[in-house]
């Protein structure tokens, strides 16, 4: 950058300022500064040597003010040592102004009072510490000038390097910060999603189709049994069908006879009563078969009567086999536990100082770090009483596991969202980098990139509100603003406080 060429410019721009200030407080003598601005392409000089106390030293004539930016114990702030004829000069006795101007920043102007053997500046000197500036003093009735100019946590660089290197930007600006809480939790079955498969009747295993850890489909063939309790209720069913088949033929022929007037209507009326019970009596039959799961047939003729098949009431996976081959069991038995893990839950721990921050319907992000997984829910309880030996209650979060990543067992984050508030800058979590005990971001300026501390406030798992440092509209890296930071590294060009 060609500093020396564009200090008079820098001047005249500093002026204009120095100008609306004036008219603004509705102070006096400040034209005479303006005009002696306006005129520093003549008239002013550079300071290029070092004071006795490490700050810029600029000299004219018999004049000399050391400049330094004091940072020891308190904000950083200018300090002016005067000096005439290389001897301490009373501060009180002379009035100095500075016009600053930084990279993406209006202009600033600060204005000093006696204190001491020095003069101090009104405002605080902004990190970093990189700027232009122009030094203008009255002493005595005569007018000095000069310019000064110091870059620190800059970085050049052009859009072909930066996008070389994968650096992305982004504008800050206004966003939605939502307040999260982070507390441990554990995957577990959904178990709304959970059937106990038990035979409904005594009997013993002839075989077991499927097992542990396999996949089933609604209505597969679980296990195989046969029992004696089956083998009579279909006896008791076949012999009620033939004896309404029977109740029914002999219904017929009454029925025949007494509208032909040979029987009595008292047979007749018989015959359908014996009928009706026949018909009830088969139905009774049929149910009990039904209730156990059995389709009841009207031809059983050659078929084992006392067999019977295990189905899997639902689609999902067998998690537990508890029956053996040949074992003979009783009708109450689980022999199978089946889980649809299409869905599952997060049973998410909640410490008593929690409690009013969590409740039903609160959206939620679960995170399995282990597994790299994440994936988003809400609470659809929280238990009303508190675990006896943690003192914790637990929110269940259901999740979709459609694709059966997530398993029972799994340990877990749940980032919990108590509070959604928009602020007026906010920006990336990824574009934050730490310098020394600074977060910082690294502002975009044409060619350049230059370090911007923030003052950070509340943030989420993807932006953070900047209280200052940043202003909204102002480009920023975001992705491998690493690269930046290295490069500042490299070249030394960060303030080391």
């Amino acid at each position: 950058m060609n500093v020396t060429g564009r200090l008079p410019i820098v001047a005249v721009i500093l002026a204009g300022i120095l100008l609306g200030t004036w008219l603004l407080i509705g102070g006096s003598g400040l034209p005479d500064i303006v005009e002696r601005f306006s005129s520093a392409e003549q008239e002013t000089e550079s300071g290029s040597a070092t004071g006795s106390r490490g700050g810029e030293l600029f000299t004219k004539d018999d004049l000399s003010l050391e400049l330094i930016i004091h940072e020891e114990g308190v904000f950083p702030h200018f300090r002016i040592y005067p000096y005439w004829q290389k001897q301490s000069l009373s501060p009180a006795e002379m009035k100095v102004t500075v016009a600053l101007s930084r990279l993406g920043r209006p202009a600033q102007l600060f204005h000093f009072r006696p204190e001491s053997d020095y003069l101090i500046s009104d405002q605080e000197v902004e990190e970093p510490h990189s700027f232009e500036l122009v030094v203008a003093a009255e002493y005595q009735g005569k007018a000095y000038r000069w310019n000064h100019s110091q870059v620190e946590a800059r970085v050049e660089m052009s859009d072909t390097m930066m996008q070389s290197s994968d650096i992305e930007l982004a504008t800050a600006g206004p966003a939605v910060i939502r307040s999260e809480i982070t507390l441990p939790g554990e995957i577990i079955f959904n178990e709304h999603n959970i059937v106990h498969v038990v035979p409904r009747l005594p009997g013993m295993v002839v075989s077991i189709k499927r097992h542990h850890g396999q996949r089933v489909k609604k209505g597969e063939v679980l296990a195989v049994m046969e029992s004696a309790m089956l083998a009579d209720l279909h006896s008791q069913y076949l012999l009620a069908r033939r004896r309404q088949t029977l109740a029914q033929t002999i219904y017929d022929r009454e029925e025949q006879l007494w509208r032909e007037k040979i029987t009595a209507r008292q047979d007749y009326l018989t015959a359908r009563q014996q009928r009706e019970e026949a018909s009830i009596t088969t139905q009774l039959a049929a149910e009990r078969l039904l209730a156990l799961g059995v389709q009841p047939k009207s031809d059983l003729s050659g078929k084992n009567l006392a067999r019977y098949e295990i189905r899997s009431p639902i689609s999902g996976i067998v998690i537990d086999e508890a029956i053996v081959t040949g074992e003979v069991v009783k009708e109450d038995k689980t022999a199978f536990i089946i889980a649809d893990i299409s869905t599952i839950w997060a049973a998410v721990r909640v410490f008593p100082g929690n409690l009013h921050q969590v409740h039903v319907g609160q959206r939620a992000v679960i995170r399995a770090n282990a597994y790299d997984l994440t994936r988003e829910g809400e609470v659809t309880y929280v238990t009303t009483l508190l675990d006896e030996q943690t003192r914790t209650a637990v929110a269940r979060v259901q999740l979709d596991n459609q694709d059966e990543r997530w398993r029972p067992g799994m340990f877990v984050k749940a980032d919990l969202q108590t509070e959604a508030a928009e602020v007026p800058v906010a920006v990336s979590l990824e574009a934050i980098q730490t310098i020394g005990d600074q977060s910082v971001v690294f502002g975009r300026y044409g060619e350049y990139f230059e370090m911007r501390p923030l003052k950070l406030g509340r943030s989420d798992n993807r932006m953070v509100e900047v209280i200052e440092g940043l202003s909204a509209g102002e480009r920023y890296a975001v992705s491998n603003s690493f690269v930046i930071k290295s490069e500042l590294g490299k070249a030394g060009a960060v303030h080391d406080h």
